[in-house]
């Protein structure tokens, strides 16, 4: 993959990171985005070029549009191309759907589905260029199943889902491959903003059918699956990665 530029947004810490470094062994230059963590940002940057690639640090609150364009003209500064966006930067507010105000259902709708609309966007201009790509988004089981005070954060990933089957068709005469992967409960820095972590990892220790909790690298593995060439044939598809537990709800 050397020469090959891989966007990855939130990739300063957590999955997100998790996913630079492996796009990163794999021969990967790597762009690594945040909104607020510019040291661990640089660290994941100092972690990449002692990999031998190279590292863009950007940034961007993907929320917001003019900040996504502005990020794109640098990595044309940078790199020239895109060929991978993986769309991982994740928020949201975790309160009852009777709790929520205005300001906390824009904030998460912006960051975990409007960002990947217009990232797609500004992705698949490059990646036309370079004759073709591939795009994963990172999803969650609040999609498809309900979660306590997950409401605002389900649906703006049910609308991820949505959006990546719609950008799957529309983006396929272009040769760009458009899939999400959907985790269990990750024990993360993410997680810990959970007021319940402590039952949700108690679950999946206990209740997973695999008999045991996915692991970060269990949602890196999958997402380098969707961007190899053996998954050319799976478009719109999130793949959910779970160990099984979300069969039992």
């Amino acid at each position: 993959m050397s020469g090959k530029v891989a966007v990855v947004t939130g990739s300063s810490r957590g999955i997100g990171k998790a996913i630079a470094m492996r796009l990163a062994q794999e021969g990967y230059d790597i762009v690594v985005n945040y909104a607020r963590s510019k040291t661990a940002a640089e660290e994941t940057a100092r972690e990449i070029e002692a990999l031998g690639r190279k590292a863009l640090v950007v940034k961007a609150n993907v929320g917001d549009v003019e900040k996504i364009r502005a990020m794109f003209a640098k990595i044309d500064e940078t790199f020239g191309r895109v060929d991978v966006l993986v769309n991982n930067a994740a928020s949201g507010v975790l309160r009852p759907a009777l709790e929520l105000e205005e300001t906390h259902w824009n904030w998460t709708m912006n960051i975990n589905s409007k960002a990947l609309l217009f990232c797609a966007q500004e992705a698949a201009k490059r990646m036309e260029r370079v004759g073709g790509g591939k795009i994963v988004s990172i999803s969650s089981l609040g999609s498809i199943r309900y979660l306590e005070n997950y409401t605002a954060v389900g649906v703006s990933k049910a609308a991820l889902e949505a959006l990546t089957r719609y950008l799957a068709v529309e983006l396929a005469p272009k040769n760009i491959a458009v899939n999400a992967v959907s985790g269990g409960a990750v024990d993360t820095e993410a997680l810990k903003h959970f007021p319940n972590r402590d039952e949700l990892l108690a679950d999946a220790a206990a209740n997973t059918p695999a008999g045991r909790p996915v692991k970060p690298d269990d949602l890196v593995n999958a997402v380098l699956f969707l961007l190899s060439d053996a998954a050319e044939m799976i478009r719109g598809q999130t793949i959910i990665v779970d160990g099984g537990r979300s069969l039992l709800l």
